[in-house]
């Protein structure tokens, strides 16, 4: 029996547009055309508490707390104690009946320090006992919620100690009309395919600036160097910008950031640092939802192309695919065309290819990154199986992922 299992992560955001939580969904290769949480019996209690055991929590999560939607079964099970209530909140799902037992429950779980939610709720006198104390959460589709209808609930929720949260924003419309009807929570396409998302354009933190510095004057290592351009997709544009502002007329392309930093030099890098240190954001740019994406995805690219049939037998592909990765984010942080930024690089053809048309080897994992992004798990289920990678592998490569983009917060 196949025991692999997908998982996504969505992110749920507060009103300055910052991460501050996720909802995570698995879903099982025995099950991939439903959410794997869908029965709730005893059995799926033990194998989610298994997998999130298995894949470790601190490592998908970080510093931030996940949901994970459940269902009577699964909230009554003794089972779920086992989670960690200061890393985990529990939505329960608009089908439970609100009965003595589940208020009771409720109860034991706010007791521990566990976040209770309610998924895609409506207001009803029946969960009146529940709003006044033991609901942390609630959540509210905004699309197919009658938009004088979301006015009357979100009236009404006001004088509860509930933070409500608006689900499906899909559009920055939609954003700001939920924020001017007081919503402090916020999750959704919106947020998680970033191309939706015009704000400000990203900067490289004071942090990650200062770190190269500091190792370009303790004349550190090219692998030291390098490590820290991985951190920063906006960094690692601007490297790119910069060997084409010193090396004009360059017949070779570019295939790797270290590449890119051999052409550069460390002299010319240097300078280039001093300046770029005056212009930098402090704000926290790592609260960026897109900066958390483009981290994961690089990340999640690199590992795969050491196991992808092809990809593994090239010396230099998992460093193309983390560059891919990166880049790939890049179009919507500056709201211009991908082909357009593609045309002032000097990238190798495989990069360019996967980038602008998302073919080719590369092409096929950013594909498949963009699909656990935004859980479209069973069609990743399906590439996944096109590429000739185990769920297993990508099990084990998203956990690199999470862990290493926690690694430099």
């Amino acid at each position: 029996m196949d025991n692999s299992y997908l998982v996504g992560r969505q992110p749920i955001l507060n009103r300055l547009e910052e991460v501050v939580a996720y909802e995570l969904l698995f879903r099982s290769s025995r099950s991939l055309s439903s959410a794997f949480v869908s029965d709730a019996t005893m059995a799926s209690a033990n194998v989610m508490i298994n997998i999130l055991s298995n894949f470790g929590i601190n490592d998908v999560l970080g510093s931030h707390r996940g949901f994970i939607n459940v269902e009577v079964d699964l909230l009554m099970s003794d089972s779920i104690d086992i989670l960690p209530a200061e890393m985990i909140g529990l939505e329960l799902l608009e089908n439970i009946k609100i009965t003595p037992d589940v208020v009771e429950r409720c109860r034991m779980l706010k007791a521990k320090g566990c976040l209770l939610a309610l998924d895609d709720h409506e207001y009803s006198q029946e969960y009146e006992v529940l709003y006044d104390g033991l609901i942390d959460v609630v959540k509210f589709d905004v699309i197919k919620t009658p938009l004088e209808h979301l006015y009357e609930m979100t009236t009404r929720f006001k004088k509860y100690p509930v933070k409500m949260l608006a689900e499906k924003v899909d559009s920055r419309a939609v954003y700001l009309r939920s924020r001017g009807m007081g919503f402090e929570l916020f999750q959704g396409y919106f947020f998680a395919r970033p191309s939706l998302i015009q704000k400000r354009r990203l900067e490289d933190s004071a942090g990650i600036l200062f770190e190269l510095m500091r190792k370009l004057n303790d004349d550190s290592s090219i692998d030291s160097i390098e490590e820290t351009f991985r951190k920063s997709p906006a960094l690692t544009y601007k490297l790119l910008l910069l060997v084409n502002s010193v090396a004009t007329g360059m017949r070779e392309k570019i295939r790797t950031v270290r590449h890119a930093l051999t052409i550069v030099g460390l002299g010319q890098l240097k300078k280039w640092a001093q300046l770029a240190i005056f212009a930098a954001d402090y704000s926290r740019a790592l609260d960026n939802p897109n900066v958390d994406m483009a981290a994961v995805r690089a990340a999640l690219m690199e590992r795969l192309a050491l196991l992808h049939p092809h990809l593994s037998r090239i010396s230099t592909s998992s460093e193309q695919a983390f560059m891919v990765g990166i880049l790939s984010i890049l179009k919507d942080f500056y709201g211009i065309p991908m082909s357009e930024i593609v045309s002032g690089l000097n990238l190798s053809e495989d990069i360019q290819i996967a980038l602008v048309e998302k073919s080719g080897s590369l092409g096929e994992l950013l594909r498949l990154t963009e699909m656990l992004e935004q859980l479209e798990l069973t069609a990743a289920a399906e590439l996944i199986s096109q590429i000739g990678l185990s769920l297993q592998d990508v099990l084990a490569c998203q956990k690199i992922a999470f862990k290493w983009r926690e690694a430099f917060v």
